[in-house]
């Protein structure tokens, strides 16, 4: 199946600047059937249970996928133990490192490609896929490339040694990305691994599969099995596996400590957020404005780390409002293929309903709802206009409940210390933003506040060295950097 932009909506600007249409022009051939690559093949998988994928912004299937029997995750992790003990485990680093490097190479070669896959499946703006998801898979295979020869220095004074296989089960949000982040540092580490996609985004997962072929991975150090939650769960709970990693819901991520209890495998979680935006009257408004709008309308606020709620300083919070509120309204809705697009679609009608559902709440509890764009949201997909809610209540449901859809609250305080008590005011501990010009309000601020990450003047900043993850109900375990590299070792 092959889809071009005349099969998209036209982005049409209604009282703005009328543009062009960019549509991106590559083309990406589609198998309309997907099922599972299991110990170096392609594997058809059952008819009974398939289901589709669909494109969240023309709500048309793209492709029917197989959900993965009993026997065929048993077959993958079996497929993930035999390469583990008998090539991948044994492996030099440095030649593991080569087989990283082959990878990453290979994901610049195709980034077009996938930019463009991974647009139509999951809904972002292509600029966003093009130039963050794609670009920092990459980068993310080359850093744990990097290391694969040196964990030595990962754990000073001790010996290395891979945990086994992994089970790591990803989200739609960054579905490349988020398989990048887990499969990298396993494979630097030694271990083997069986990962399934969201069912709403697997088939990136499925285009790396040809990846993996291509550079000539051994059969069974990756394999890939898809279907829903239900898949997820005879993964995790499968007794060959040695290690859980997963991303996603806080609500999956306690089921899945409960599974996991009483075993003796590992376990790392990066959970929800309901992450903070505190800025102070000698911030950069117009830089910090900007932060906001990064950090919760250019990707529908579909990242775990959304800056979702914004604490302002009280004898700012009318200047900064009206200044988001005129940034919104330059805010193009609609194709996500068109590279004019700021805010793209909504990755499912399930999330489209559940952003919904909160906006009903939030007219319930009284909040003022303001939604505003350069144009509006396309009849034909899954579109949520960006929206700002404001007169809310630090005990309101959209101020304490993760939405993950791009809808931001709005909060005041009157000095630091109010603003830390309002911001930690939290289940959720992932990540927050400081905007201040003085270092050491800057610094106080960010040191108080108890969250995983912490970004000065800023928002969304990723960097492969740098390690992500959160506290509290967001989770425990880093990602990136050398703490990436601790949850796949074993040191002794």
């Amino acid at each position: 199946m092959t889809m071009t932009q005349d099969d998209r909506p036209t982005l049409k600007i209604a009282g703005a600047i009328e543009f062009s249409p960019a549509p991106e022009g590559h083309p990406v051939d589609i198998r309309p059937h997907q099922g599972h690559f299991i110990d170096g093949m392609f594997v058809e998988g059952a008819e009974e249970g398939r289901f589709q994928t669909i494109d969240p912004a023309t709500a048309r299937p793209l492709a029917t996928v197989a959900a993965a029997t009993a026997q065929e995750i048993d077959a993958a992790v079996k497929a993930a133990r035999k390469a583990q003990q008998g090539v991948w485990g044994r492996m030099s680093g440095a030649e593991r490192g080569k087989f990283l490097y082959r990878i990453a190479r290979r994901l610049q070669e195709r980034a077009r490609e996938f930019a463009v896959l991974e647009t139509m499946d999951n809904g972002k703006p292509i600029r966003e896929t093009r130039d963050v998801d794609v670009p920092l898979a990459a980068q993310h295979f080359f850093y744990y490339a990097g290391w694969a020869d040196k964990l030595g220095y990962a754990v000073p004074g001790r010996t290395p040694h891979p945990v086994g296989v992994a089970a790591q089960v990803i989200p739609w949000n960054f579905p490349l990305l988020m398989l990048s982040w887990k499969i990298a540092p396993a494979l630097a580490c030694g271990n083997t691994v069986v990962l399934k996609p969201s069912e709403t985004t697997p088939l990136s997962a499925m285009r790396f599969a040809q990846i993996l072929q291509e550079v000539g991975l051994p059969p069974g150090v990756v394999n890939l099995v898809n279907g829903p939650g239900a898949t997820g769960a005879l993964l995790v709970g499968h007794e060959g596996v040695d290690k859980v990693a997963f991303t996603g819901s806080t609500g999956v991520g306690r089921h899945i400590m409960r599974t996991v209890a009483g075993t003796k495998k590992k376990l790392t979680l990066e959970l929800g957020g309901k992450s903070a935006h505190i800025v102070y009257r000698d911030a950069a408004l117009t830089q910090a404005v900007e932060g906001v709008i990064d950090g919760i309308f250019f990707n529908q606020g579909h990242v775990c780390c959304a800056g979702s709620r914004l604490l302002l300083e009280a004898s700012i919070a009318d200047e900064f409002v009206e200044r988001l509120k005129i940034r919104m309204q330059s805010l193009r809705i609609g194709n996500p293929l068109d590279k004019n697009t700021d805010v793209g679609a909504i990755n499912s009608a399930a999330q489209l309903q559940r952003i919904q559902h909160y906006m009903d709440i939030a007219e319930q509890e009284g909040a003022g709802i303001w939604q505003g764009a350069a144009c509006p949201a396309p009849s034909e997909g899954f579109f949520h206009l960006p929206t700002l809610l404001t007169g809310v209540q630090q005990s309101d449901t959209v101020v304490r409940e993760e939405i993950f859809g791009p809808v931001l609250t709005v909060l005041t305080f009157r000095t630091p210390e109010e603003a830390v008590a309002k911001a930690n005011d939290s289940e959720y501990g992932l990540a927050a933003g400081v905007w201040t010009e003085k270092t050491a309000k800057l610094f106080g601020t960010a040191h108080a506040l108890n969250a995983g990450v912490v970004w000065a003047n800023g928002y969304n900043l990723f960097d492969p060295a740098s390690p992500f993850g959160g506290v509290r109900h967001s989770g425990f375990g880093r990602e990136g950097g050398i703490a990436g590299l601790w949850p796949y070792l074993e040191a002794r």
